[in-house]
């Protein structure tokens, strides 16, 4: 099984006024994780746009635990949390951590497939994205759903 742990970069533009990181950036680090995760697995932009879907979030959360500052080294994974058996809702679990493996925080998010002619959720969900989340490592707390 494939694991997807990544650095990734604390821009001077990701800081608020604190000198820390802003709320917003920790969901764009895990939209880019997702991202990046999908096209590694063979599922791309233009595949989605080929064959009418792609992923829709129906819940977004982040856990916060300690400051990221422009200096620290943040590394992200990412695992499913949950998942149906045809793949059609899903759960995914970013965890942000240090060097020193402490936890920075945890974004969860809730999902599907969206069909995107119909703008509805896809039924069936397409086969490759069946197979693709298939792939993704799950985490210790997996639950079938």
């Amino acid at each position: 099984m494939q694991t997807f742990t990544k650095e990734v970069s604390v821009r001077w533009s990701d800081l608020d006024p604190n000198f820390h990181v802003r709320h917003s950036v920790y969901y764009d680090f895990g939209a880019q994780h997702r991202v990046e995760i999908l096209e590694q697995l063979g599922l791309n932009m233009r595949i989605m746009q080929e064959n009418n879907f792609g992923p829709i979030l129906f819940r977004e959360e982040c856990i916060f635990r300690k400051e990221i500052r422009q200096n620290t080294k943040v590394f992200i994974s990412t695992k499913v949390g949950k998942i149906r058996d045809d793949a059609s809702r899903w759960t995914l679990v970013h965890e942000l951590k240090n060097e020193k493996e402490e936890l920075l925080a945890t974004i969860t998010v809730d999902g599907a497939w969206m069909d995107t002619k119909l703008r509805k959720i896809a039924n069936p969900t397409p086969q490759i994205a069946i197979d693709v989340m298939n792939l993704m490592p799950k985490s210790d707390h997996f639950t079938q759903l």
